[in-house]
């Protein structure tokens, strides 16, 4: 059984909230990032006509994220480093939740069972930087909704959430350090 993930740091937030550009700049400063998988889902399966895309199958992709989280914690728990995720594994059922979409008891136990560093850091919307492209198809208000889901279910899932202010990159990356070290 996997233990508690103090090491796992999490970025999360609505889409457009320069989660991305923050985790580039986390792997910049030499730490090991893991990737948002959504956007990796959807463009694999953009390129092999897969179904395990929000638009075709939204419990499909989500089954797929969740895979993908449990792999991508995997890789990063019991590193002696820190080790920061674009989404976790939490934020499957917050996807479900937006979309009003019945979360599965399987993915209820991995959120309890593959836990992260307590302190989890939310990017809020951002409708300035926000654009849309071949994977993200959202609206700003539908980023407003998803950091809306987003935020509820990790404090319901017993995270300690910070909100990243908007800012430069690397006050946004020196913010997320500060606040992370001894916790």
């Amino acid at each position: 059984m996997p233990r508690a993930g103090a090491e796992l740091v999490i970025v999360t937030g609505g889409p457009g909230a320069g989660k991305t550009t923050l985790l580039n700049a986390l792997a910049k400063a030499g730490f090991p990032t893991a990737e948002e998988t959504g956007r990796a889902i959807i463009k694999d399966q953009i390129a092999i006509s897969g179904r395990a895309l929000p638009w075709v199958d939204p419990m499909l992709y989500a089954e797929t994220m969740l895979s993908w989280e449990i792999g991508s914690y995997r890789k990063c728990v019991g590193r002696k480093e820190l080790c920061f995720f674009d989404r976790g594994i939490p934020d499957v059922i917050g996807y479900l939740r937006l979309l009003g979409l019945p979360v599965p008891v399987h993915m209820r136990n991995a959120a309890a069972m593959f836990r992260y560093h307590r302190r989890v850091f939310i990017a809020p919307p951002w409708p300035e930087i926000f654009t849309q492209d071949e994977e993200r198809k959202q609206t700003v208000e539908e980023a407003v909704r998803t950091y809306e889901a987003l935020a509820a279910t990790y404090a319901e899932l017993d995270y300690d959430l910070i909100e990243i202010p908007r800012c430069t990159v690397g006050a946004r990356r020196n913010f997320i350090l500060d606040r992370v070290s001894g916790g």
